[in-house]
């Protein structure tokens, strides 16, 4: 029988809402399948799928069991971490912000790409039609966005905790940890390698999360 101390009933209550949100909507995509994509996932605000509402929507779906399970399990291990040392409304707004950031970073690159292939268009490259469409048409999900924002709060507020990784198997700072995290996202963006992860996304939470956290260090609003 479980009791009090059980793992959900010691979530603080941010942190235990926003899992159960994000497996409810899991499990209702699997069942609904493309409805629950074309509507509430996020897509470039030219796209006629787009709609304003999926800039926070979209960070409570993911693309598979795998997609959700590392986002989850980090936001357990290091927002439970979070909320407990801002409080519970200093954390979601820090949660929001960051996700909300990093959709607009991404969305921004996309425009960037977007202008890449209309500038082929007009220089006879009839193939970058096909870019253009597939842009206009490709959802993004994910709280990847926030939980590289958490990330980067764990290791600026806590620099010298060792954390030990899975793979590969060693001991890293928060902050060393934080910063190769952080390069990785830069050069797989940068690169164009990095597949259908949206890398600049992952940028854009930690970025949104860097200055938050300066803005509360700088007018002593860090613990308040």
């Amino acid at each position: 029988m479980f009791r009090g101390n059980s793992i959900l009933g010691s979530m603080p209550p941010v942190v235990k809402n926003l899992l159960l949100i994000n497996v409810i909507m899991y499990v209702i995509t699997m069942i609904t399948g493309n409805f629950m994509y074309e509507n509430f996932a996020l897509f470039y605000f030219k796209s006629p799928f787009f709609k304003p509402f999926q800039l926070v929507t979209h960070m409570f779906m993911h693309g598979g069991f795998t997609h959700i399970f590392f986002n989850m399990y980090t936001l357990f291990i290091f927002g439970g971490v979070l909320e407990r040392v801002w409080g519970s409304q200093k954390f979601l707004l820090y949660y929001f912000v960051t996700g909300i950031g990093a959709a607009l970073l991404h969305l921004g690159v996309m425009y960037l790409q977007l202008q890449g292939y209309i500038a082929d268009v007009n220089a006879g490259d009839f193939m970058a039609r096909a870019n253009i469409q597939a842009l206009l048409s490709t959802p993004t999900v994910g709280a990847s966005g926030a939980i590289y924002g958490l990330l980067l709060a764990y290791g600026m507020l806590f620099p010298n905790n060792v954390m030990q990784l899975i793979f590969p198997p060693v001991a890293l700072k928060a902050k060393w940890f934080v910063l190769i995290f952080g390069a990785l996202e830069l050069l797989l963006g940068l690169s164009g390698r990095g597949g259908n992860v949206a890398h600049f996304a992952h940028l854009g939470g930690m970025i949104f999360g860097f200055f938050l956290i300066l803005y509360w260090k700088k007018n002593n609003r860090m613990y308040y």
